[in-house]
């Protein structure tokens, strides 16, 4: 018996522009609008398969409409959607939605697609400003850290040997011979050396013992990570350099976009009445 393989993104796209036309999913939906204009793409079991279902599939697979694609394409996703449309025919006869996974999954689907398209409406034509650019731009720059530090350290496995080191320290040894003889971070043969970094792209135990040093300085006990155990000395500090707003521009429409949606879904949530949680 040969199996029947659909992708994932056909079967995805294929069954949100099925709910769209399933009984129950009320007669406005856009696929049961665009039957009464246009002829069905197909019938199976003299049942249409909407225009406006293979206006949905060939525009996710192939970003255009379909009289752009050619007939060998048109034939595969007609294919797709025939075998998709026997199933599910073959499904609802065996009342396949009565089991209640199915029956969520299909819920979980159909107000996917309602609340993706509510929110596809609702930003519809609404690109970001150039005040609203800068003000985004104004508030990454300002959660970012204000200074660059430039350390070492020497990172070893044991306390015990992270004690000895800071031990010999105390004792006038250099800290970038120690870090070429026992440290096992791949910066051991720069004599431990980091180069220039923010604390945030460091683990947080080391970012914390770090930002607490003056330059010059090097940790007295030992700084544990899920590394190992550290000794760290601090260069030197500067103020960070953060992009300029031109440079970034193009980035922070999709943030400032992000923004709104979520403002708005806020809103409705505040608005709708939430029993249970």
């Amino acid at each position: 018996m040969i199996k029947r393989v659909w992708t994932l993104a056909f079967i995805a796209v294929a069954a949100l522009a099925l709910s769209a036309c399933k009984p129950g999913a009320g007669s406005g939906g856009e696929a049961a609008k665009a039957a009464d204009v246009a002829p069905p793409a197909a019938t199976v079991n003299g049942k249409p398969i909407p225009a406006e279902v293979l206006n949905v599939i060939v525009q996710a697979q192939f970003q255009k409409k379909p009289a752009e694609i050619t007939a060998d394409q048109r034939k595969q996703i007609m294919d797709q959607l025939v075998e998709l449309y026997v199933a599910a025919q073959e499904a609802e006869k065996e009342n396949v939605a009565s089991d209640p996974e199915v029956a969520a999954k299909m819920e979980l689907q159909r107000n996917s697609a309602l609340a993706q398209a509510l929110v596809q409406k609702h930003m519809k034509g609404k690109t970001p400003t150039e005040e609203e650019l800068k003000a985004e731009y104004d508030k990454q720059i300002g959660s970012l850290p204000k200074l660059e530090y430039h350390a070492r350290h020497i990172l070893v496995k044991e306390e015990a040997q992270a004690k000895d080191v800071i031990a010999q320290l105390n004792k006038g040894a250099k800290f970038e011979d120690l870090a070429k003889k026992f440290s096992i971070d791949g910066s051991k043969a720069q004599g431990g050396d980091l180069s220039w970094f923010t604390p945030d792209r460091m683990v947080p135990p080391f970012s914390a013992a770090l930002v607490k040093l003056n330059k010059g300085e090097y940790t007295k006990e030992p700084v544990k990570s899920e590394f190992g155990w550290h000794v760290i000395r601090l260069e030197d500090t500067r103020p960070s350099n953060p992009p300029s707003f031109d440079s970034v521009k193009d980035r922070l429409a999709p943030l400032v976009q992000q923004r709104q949606v979520k403002d708005y879904l806020d809103g409705l949530r505040k608005a709708a009445t939430i029993q249970g949680l």
